[in-house]
């Protein structure tokens, strides 16, 4: 599933968060999954991921077989030792673990970004302080992708 737009949500006192109801109306168990699969990550945010997409990625992740290396080994426990599987509600929430949002500094007021392969949830005002930034330097994270794939290639 193609995940985009912008959606302002508040964070609840037992750390639910309301998926978008334009997002769930396109999820496909059958395609999907049943879960979210939450992910911490740097800079203040947590990555959302379908089940199919976040075992599609973790399956490339575990490819070294019994003995990866130690760099690897350590990626893996950060990231699944981190991780959540987060089933929907009802009401079409999930419940995001205290100690995910804590150690990303989110509060109450965020922002759903979708990102093609996952939403992200970022601290709202924060978000929104950044737009002319973010809009401005799309030439430039062009120029480096473009240049990647020629070093590449």
């Amino acid at each position: 599933m193609l995940l985009i737009g912008q959606f302002e949500h508040t964070i609840d006192a037992k750390g639910r968060l309301a998926v978008p109801a334009e997002i769930r109306a396109r999820w496909v168990a059958e395609r999907d999954g049943g879960a979210w699969f939450a992910v911490p990550w740097s800079g203040g945010r947590i990555r959302l991921y379908t089940e199919t997409e976040f075992n599609k990625r973790a399956s490339a992740a575990l490819g070294s077989g019994l003995t990866p290396s130690e760099e690897l080994a350590e990626l893996q426990a950060v990231l699944f030792g981190s991780s959540a599987r987060l089933e929907t509600d009802s009401a079409g929430r999930i419940r995001i673990p205290d100690a995910m949002l804590s150690a990303a500094g989110l509060g109450k007021e965020v922002v759903l970004i979708g990102c093609g392969d996952r939403l992200e949830v970022r601290d709202r005002s924060a978000w929104k302080s950044g737009d002319e930034a973010r809009l401005s330097s799309i030439p430039e994270l062009l120029r480096k992708l473009e240049q990647r794939g020629k070093d590449l290639g």
